[in-house]
């Protein structure tokens, strides 16, 4: 079996002060992001969502980010899939970056609400056609006998709108907006003395921020 215990990485490549940070999180948050573009990172915009259920399960999964702003971080699913049902029993939740060529991770903590359903038409509405044709025929998370039922379910949602322009948003499908309540950014760091700067929302809707030891 192999053994994980003695691998070692040191980190050097950047550092975190706070003479260099905003008062906003979101603000630098947009900076990472932006810096994990230009470097043609694979899947820059692929992060975890963590849900937990009304019986305290925790599930998590990897999605991906659609949209930002000071408001909250948006994201596209199923409503009856697993994290949907979770979100319906429990909104709170969190999602985490991990950049390692940059080594760099972003927690971010918050409730999850639903976008609005013309926010959510727009989305699907410009989405590649077999994209849209995929949320109507897979019911995510649900049980399927074998690959081949679920590819005729696409070919026979394909073969329905086949004269169709335009495919509908299925009802059961949309955007969630995680609001944030905090937000964590960590740079790896030499001797696993890591940067991490947490931001924290109070009550009146500010910002506050502080060094956490690593």
């Amino acid at each position: 079996m192999t053994d994980p215990s003695g691998y070692r990485k040191d980190y050097h490549r950047s550092q975190l002060n706070e003479a260099g940070l905003t008062d906003n999180p979101v603000e630098l948050f947009e900076q990472w992001l932006k810096e994990a573009f230009e470097e043609d990172l694979p899947e820059p915009t692929a992060m975890t969502l963590a849900t937990v259920n009304s019986e305290g399960r925790v599930s998590s999964r990897i999605i991906l980010l659609k949209g930002f702003d000071s408001g909250g971080f948006q994201f596209y699913t199923n409503y009856n899939s697993q994290k949907g049902l979770d979100l319906a029993d429990n909104n709170h939740a969190a999602l985490s970056f991990f950049w390692p060529e940059l080594e760099r991770q972003v927690r971010i903590e918050g409730t999850v609400e639903k976008i609005p359903a013309r926010d959510s038409d727009l989305y699907h509405s410009a989405r590649p056609r077999d994209n849209q044709l995929g949320a109507w025929a897979s019911d995510q998370s649900a049980p399927v006998s074998d690959r081949e039922t679920l590819e005729a379910q696409f070919e026979a949602i394909k073969h329905a709108y086949r004269n169709h322009d335009i495919i509908p948003r299925p009802k059961h499908w949309g955007g969630y907006r995680l609001v944030p309540r905090r937000i964590e950014f960590w740079q790896g760091r030499e001797n696993r003395l890591h940067d991490r700067i947490e931001y924290v929302m109070n009550d009146s809707g500010r910002w506050s921020r502080q060094r956490l030891s690593p």
